[in-house]
């Protein structure tokens, strides 16, 4: 299980765990699921607004007798992707997130995480193989990443033009070694913009990301 994560909006987490998804789903013989906790996935991967219910409305019912299976509010996202969308609901701080992994887990698939902004669960860092901060080598989301005091399994770099920050300053900054290093592609945005980033993947973007899927 790999999970993604920023501190700052903006930062391409979604693109960066829709891709990684997709590329599981591609190299797993039984496909690949996709958790959407941020609420973007369905956009990025142009998809209509799911209806139906999500991860939040999972967590809504209280006790382990009363859950619905995870595999009954999975939709198709693609062939062999499958999505959990965020849900309707608030997700409260009560939520179950150690009940929740072992039901992913459960699966036996390749799952990744999109946890959006902000620290993710303790839960599901201690549970994932993977917990990856997706940032800019940007000076104000750094400064925000080292005052959270959380260290990450490994960094994936969205670099900029420009940037006086550098993979150097970012690993002793964060101290968690850069895994992918990205490479601002405008291709990437108008794929994402026309919904095209799960049917026409740049393949740029997928080597950039080898090493972390």
């Amino acid at each position: 299980m790999i999970v993604c994560w920023s501190v700052k909006g903006g930062s391409g987490t979604t693109v960066v765990a829709s891709t990684l998804a997709l590329m599981q789903a591609t190299n797993s013989s039984h496909g690949a699921m996709i958790v959407d906790l941020a609420g973007d996935v369905p956009a990025v991967l142009g998809l209509a607004e799911p209806s139906g219910m999500g991860a939040s409305e999972w967590f809504m019912h209280g006790e382990h007798s009363s859950r619905v299976a995870l595999q009954s509010i999975a939709i198709q996202a693609t062939a062999n992707l499958k999505l959990i969308s965020r849900g309707v609901a608030a997700i409260g701080h009560d939520a179950n997130y150690s009940e929740f992994c072992a039901a992913l887990a459960s699966l036996d698939i390749p799952v990744i995480i999109d946890a959006g902004c902000g620290v993710p669960p303790a839960e599901l860092v201690a549970r994932a193989s993977s917990s990856l901060l997706v940032t800019r080598p940007c000076y104000l989301a750094l400064r925000r990443a080292a005052q959270l005091n959380v260290n990450p399994t490994g960094v994936v770099l969205i670099n900029e033009p420009g940037r006086a920050l550098v993979k150097r300053d970012v690993e002793s900054v964060i101290g968690a070694p850069v895994i992918a290093e990205i490479a601002f592609d405008p291709a990437v945005s108008r794929a994402v913009d026309a919904g095209l980033l799960a049917s026409r993947l740049p393949s740029a973007l997928s080597k950039q990301l080898a090493s972390a899927a």
